[in-house]
């Protein structure tokens, strides 16, 4: 079991998010009530070095964290990652609420067999107690988390490699939905009483959490992701991967492919998106949700906010969780307006700093 990892407590950590095609990085401290953007960084991963969000190359993934190393305060070594992808199962059960925390955490090794649909030598368990029962006050409610080893100890291995002392591996959807304090502020004033989704699109993985009065009820993620836009781009102009990515963020492609790859990445993607808040929606039953917070590298397609706000009728915004932070001088306000949406995950793992708690 990794509880005591995921309980311990740093006083200042680096958030890393380990991605298919980028890894990110966050380091945040209090400057009073507000926080503070330290520095932030981002490198390109090698093509094949995780897949399906599963690291591939330890030492592939090793040498871009220590170039991300080298521009995070060299006086700061601990680092959160997360995990994420189908080896990941969280579930909330209920427990007897006259358990302490060391009998919970034996009984649930008891019951974690017929809970989790691996062996437990293949997987590591964590829990968090949230709150009593509605329907039944003796009950409390669990929320328990369980990660396959070798996921876990290859981003642990990997983030050695990069020069960084693995103090937390959290769940990616658990980062995103951590992100919803700094996010609020962008939205309507009566959000923070609403129910408002969360939807981070990276290049391979899309994560979906939503918060109702700023807790989280609900998350998953799937399979998909801005490669397929970039397939799209290499099959119809003959480009190779690397010069389709090139293409897609400096204005390299021609003046038609709006209608002839950016439209149908378009449909495909409200699709996704529609269908990720009906399985939300038919789970949970709720009727609507009120605010949608889109975030990762493919939030920065263009149009993408109007277009969802008029496709699914919801009020949409493109995230930035550093809208009301301070910035340290060191900051690239530039490369920080071009690509603060791909942040949010590295920010939710930051902000484990000044959490208490599990998750």
């Amino acid at each position: 079991m990794l509880t005591s990892l995921w309980k311990k407590k740093t006083s200042m950590m680096v958030g890393i998010d380990i991605g298919s095609h980028s890894v990110k990085a966050v380091l945040l401290s209090r400057d009073g009530e507000n926080y503070k953007l330290d520095a932030v960084a981002i490198e390109p991963m090698p093509r094949g070095a995780i897949i399906d969000r599963e690291i591939q190359d330890i030492e592939a993934v090793g040498n871009v964290i220590a170039k991300i190393r080298k521009k995070i305060a060299a006086s700061i070594k601990d680092a959160a990652a997360a995990v994420s992808g189908q080896t990941v199962i969280t579930k909330v059960i209920y427990m007897d609420a006259s358990l302490s925390e060391d009998e919970l955490a034996n009984q649930i090794e008891i019951e974690a067999d017929s809970l989790i649909p691996y062996s437990l030598d293949e997987v590591s368990l964590d829990f968090e107690t949230l709150d009593v029962n509605e329907s039944d006050p003796s009950k409390v409610n669990v929320l328990l988390s369980a990660a396959r080893t070798e996921s876990i100890e290859a981003r642990v291995t990997a983030l050695e490699e990069g020069g960084f002392v693995a103090k937390v591996i959290d769940v990616e959807t658990y980062a995103l939905s951590r992100t919803q304090e700094l996010t609020i502020s962008s939205l309507p004033e009566d959000a923070a009483d609403q129910l408002v989704a969360t939807v981070d699109i990276g290049a391979m993985m899309t994560l979906f959490s939503a918060t109702e009065n700023g807790k989280e009820i609900y998350s998953r993620d799937q399979l998909f992701g801005s490669e397929q836009y970039t397939k799209s781009i290499v099959s119809y102009y003959n480009m190779t991967f690397d010069t389709a990515e090139q293409a897609k963020v400096n204005d390299g492609l021609p003046p038609n492919y709006m209608f002839e790859v950016l439209a149908p990445f378009h449909t495909v993607l409200v699709q996704q998106i529609r269908r990720a808040i009906q399985m939300f929606l038919t789970s949970s039953g709720r009727e609507k949700i009120d605010y949608l917070v889109i975030s990762g590298g493919t939030a920065l397609v263009e149009g993408l906010e109007q277009l969802l706000s008029d496709e699914l009728g919801i009020n949409t915004i493109i995230a930035n969780p550093f809208t009301n932070m301070i910035m340290d001088e060191s900051i690239d306000q530039e490369m920080l307006a071009e690509n603060a949406p791909q942040f949010m995950v590295a920010t939710g793992l930051a902000l484990r700093s000044f959490s208490p708690w599990h998750i």
